[in-house]
């Protein structure tokens, strides 16, 4: 009897000019002759491709298929670094935050790796909907940032985007200024901008969700972009879930999650 498992894919980025890797859920009914959605899940700034594994994600996503709960499908953790995956340099390499924590930031054309070779490379190796129908992005925390801004800005490749705790910063704060060279690149990324300024040309059902103790006060950016998206005729959904900014809220409502991208 076949087993789910989870691969570990190692391959050389072009774009970003380094060794990359991500992880990949493969459903027990996973074969060669059926092909299944992608559930795309990006790590938070200070995660990894392993970090939605650790939460088991992979053991609800088998739990909830064997009972019916959820479609079976494939699910991609590619690791995005501290990058917020946005082409913010055409040389990648590591630079300081300007804020007080000194974190380091990773800089380079990040959005283009993960559209271009990401998608590229799990469409090409693994029986997959090769469309925007079987094809759904979601993320937690600086994750979120990234999925909503890569669903909104190619909205010929995604049906479902969802942003779980999700970076929406109302302003450009002094910390996030190396990722941004000016008010127009901030802009041309900021989820809300996107959402606001741009015509909206598809159908995309989007799921928004923070903590009620969110010490980001990302509810607040989710409740705003939540009205921006309904006015716009777009099927979005907000929630204030229990709990603050951590692993341990993401990994509380991991089921909720899996049961909007897999119905």
């Amino acid at each position: 009897m076949n087993k789910s498992k989870v691969e570990k894919i190692n391959f050389y980025s072009d774009v970003l000019g380094k060794e990359m890797s991500m992880l990949v859920y493969l459903p027990e009914c996973y074969n060669n002759s059926t092909p299944l959605p992608v559930l795309y899940f990006l790590h938070g700034r200070s995660g990894d491709e392993n970090i939605m594994f650790e939460m088991g994600i992979n053991t609800k996503a088998d739990q909830m298929i064997k009972d019916g709960d959820i479609n079976p499908m494939i699910i991609v953790c590619p690791r995005i670094e501290n990058s917020r995956g946005l082409n913010s340099s055409l040389i990648c390499k590591e630079v300081s935050d300007l804020g007080d924590n000194n974190r380091i930031i990773n800089i380079g054309m990040y959005e283009d790796y993960f559209m271009k070779e990401i998608i590229f490379l799990t469409d090409k190796t693994f029986n997959t909907i090769n469309d925007r129908k079987g094809r759904y992005i979601g993320g937690a925390s600086a994750g979120g940032y990234a999925a909503l801004h890569h669903a909104f800005r190619h909205q010929h490749m995604f049906l479902k985007v969802g942003g779980h705790m999700p970076a929406l910063e109302l302003e450009l704060e002094n910390e996030d200024k190396p990722y941004f060279k000016d008010m127009g690149v901030w802009e041309k990324y900021d989820p809300l901008y996107v959402a606001r300024n741009n015509t909206i040309l598809f159908d995309m059902d989007v799921y928004l969700d923070a903590g009620n103790n969110d010490e980001g006060r990302f509810y607040e950016g989710c409740s705003i972009l939540h009205e921006i998206l309904k006015e716009k005729g777009i099927n979005s959904q907000n929630h204030v879930f229990q709990g603050n900014h951590s692993a341990e809220y993401i990994q509380s409502n991991i089921e909720k999650y899996l049961k909007f991208y897999g119905c």
